[in-house]
């Protein structure tokens, strides 16, 4: 599985802590609206994401899932 994160962004109230503590700078507020009125976050260069998890941890309201690569084992 790539690195990657994903929001739910029905739920997502704009709040923008995400964007304040993401390393790569590469989390965003929306220019569309979701169903309850606000901005989602979103994610934009998706591969530049480094799955420090630091968006999810911050986020109150539990909307953001931070999948990271499975390590590759190693052989003896």
């Amino acid at each position: 599985m790539e690195r990657r994160v994903v929001f739910n962004e029905a739920y997502c109230k704009s709040c923008s802590l995400c964007v304040q503590v993401c390393p790569e700078t590469i989390i965003f507020l929306a220019d569309y609206l979701n169903g309850k009125g606000y901005r989602p976050a979103t994610v934009i260069e998706q591969e530049k994401c480094i799955s420090c998890a630091k968006c999810g941890q911050i986020c109150p309201d539990g909307v953001i899932t931070v999948y990271r690569p499975e390590k590759k084992k190693r052989t003896v």
